[in-house]
């Protein structure tokens, strides 16, 4: 323990009364973040485990559709994870009704955007799923539409459930957050195997439990963040109507970060359509990897949350040293994490990958990609994740948007294309590119943070 803390811990120190968050206040939070991560991916793995017995073009169709429905997912995060900076800074200003507010409109805005973003699936998901993949195969098409269908209806709870998670975590509240998820994630494992092996209902028998264990974890999550006593509490009145000031704050930081995350999927999306001309064994492959590859990522989503709770609050206590100090020190913690997280998902692989009813030649695929992916998501990730995050908080809320887009959208689908598709590589190419693409955001993020540049974009 003592070797762990002598890594984390940066050579140049601050006064102890700024330090505002111990070891055992961020052991605290980022334990039950961890949980959260392992369960989320845990059943991540079970899902593509039984949607495997359902056969291969079940879960190609429901791994392509994925890729879009994700987009949703990341925009409705987006839009809570905005709203958490802006939280974090009033809990740091000790400004309890401007959080009060702050938390209202994260969940009115959430509630709109996931309504109407509902309404738009399910109007024209299945010609837009037709438009994206063309060459699929019937049976993986059918159940494409099929599970896009059904999950477009979880849009609003996933959206609130995610406003709610997001206040609970700012406050540092996190075996909150690990409870509910537990919940929905239990009613989500029973819901599937009901659904694929007593109904044998394919991709609807997966679908339905996701929308059911969305709106169960919304509706528990919602009533949690009406409780007064807590640090900072939604409040009706300002819940259903628009606060024209307040919203401004929180877009201003919430409309790049949905930028950013939308036109990070949506470069998945195009790069899907790529690995979907590649044959089925080559999506179920990718399908079933980028499950893997959630779960050795688990570490860098938990301390990107972290990073928005601490460095939020010192930004917002007016600290700009501490912020940076405490940028230091969870840094270095990201990568200790991240070597030791990434290297147990790897030796775990191969004894995982025999559960699965997939050929040899994909499970082959799956072990090659996964070994890329754990190799820079311990070394590189944690420089273009949790750092990125830090930079966010604090306010540098553009920066973090245009280095993404260019890392991402650019030279991603760029190195896709000339790995996956020119070269022949395949879905190894997509991996190769993906580690390419964090190695030059890594580059960027540790550029803006050493410059300084980052400091004085309060977002209150």
């Amino acid at each position: 323990m003592n070797i762990i803390q002598g890594l984390i811990e940066p050579r140049q120190q601050i006064d102890e009364r700024r330090k505002r968050f111990s070891n055992d206040m961020l052991k605290a939070m980022i334990v039950p973040l961890v949980v959260e991560q392992l369960l989320q991916m845990v059943v991540g793995l079970a899902d593509t485990m039984m949607v495997s017995y359902a056969g291969e073009t079940v879960v190609a169709g429901v791994g392509l559709d994925t890729m879009i429905y994700t987009i949703f997912i990341y925009l409705f995060t987006a839009v809570s994870a905005g709203g958490s900076v802006v939280v974090a800074q009033y809990i740091g200003s000790r400004d309890r009704q401007g959080g009060n507010l702050a938390a209202s409109q994260i969940f009115f805005l959430a509630g709109v955007v996931s309504l109407v973003c509902m309404a738009l699936m399910l109007l024209f998901g299945a010609w837009l799923l037709e438009r994206m993949y063309p060459a699929t195969e019937p049976g993986t098409m059918a159940a494409c539409k099929t599970y896009m269908w059904i999950v477009a209806l979880s849009f609003p709870a996933n959206a609130l459930y995610n406003a709610g998670s997001a206040i609970y975590r700012t406050m540092g509240k996190t075996d909150v957050t690990m409870k509910v998820s537990l919940l929905a994630n239990l009613v989500n494992v029973a819901g599937n195997a009901i659904g694929i092996f007593v109904l044998r209902a394919g991709a609807a028998g997966v679908a339905w439990p996701t929308t059911l264990s969305w709106y169960v974890a919304a509706i528990v999550m919602t009533a949690l963040c009406f409780r007064e006593r807590a640090e900072v509490h939604v409040e009706w009145k300002s819940m259903l109507k628009l606060d024209a000031a307040m919203s401004r704050r929180i877009l201003g930081v919430a409309i790049p970060n949905s930028v950013e995350n939308t036109l990070f999927q949506a470069a998945k999306v195009v790069l899907g359509i790529l690995v979907a001309t590649f044959g089925t064994s080559q999506i179920a492959a990718n399908a079933t990897g980028q499950t893997f590859w959630s779960l050795a990522a688990c570490m860098g989503v938990a301390m990107s949350t972290v990073f928005i709770t601490v460095i939020g609050q010192c930004v917002g206590a007016g600290d700009e040293a501490a912020a940076e100090w405490y940028m230091r020190k969870l840094t270095r913690l990201s990568v200790v994490l991240a070597v030791l997280w990434n290297a147990a998902v790897m030796a775990l692989t191969p004894l995982l990958l025999p559960l699965y009813d997939l050929s040899a030649e994909t499970k082959r695929l799956i072990l090659i990609i996964v070994a890329i992916h754990n190799l820079f998501s311990a070394t590189v990730q944690p420089f273009a994740m949790p750092l990125s995050s830090g930079l966010r908080a604090a306010g540098d809320v553009k920066f973090t948007m245009w280095a993404s887009l260019f890392c991402t959208v650019l030279c991603r689908t760029l190195f896709s294309l000339i790995l996956a598709k020119w070269l022949g590589m395949g879905v190894i190419g997509i991996a190769l590119a993906m580690a390419l693409d964090w190695c030059i955001k890594a580059a960027l993020d540790i550029w803006r943070f050493r410059s300084g540049r980052w400091k004085n974009r309060h977002v209150i």
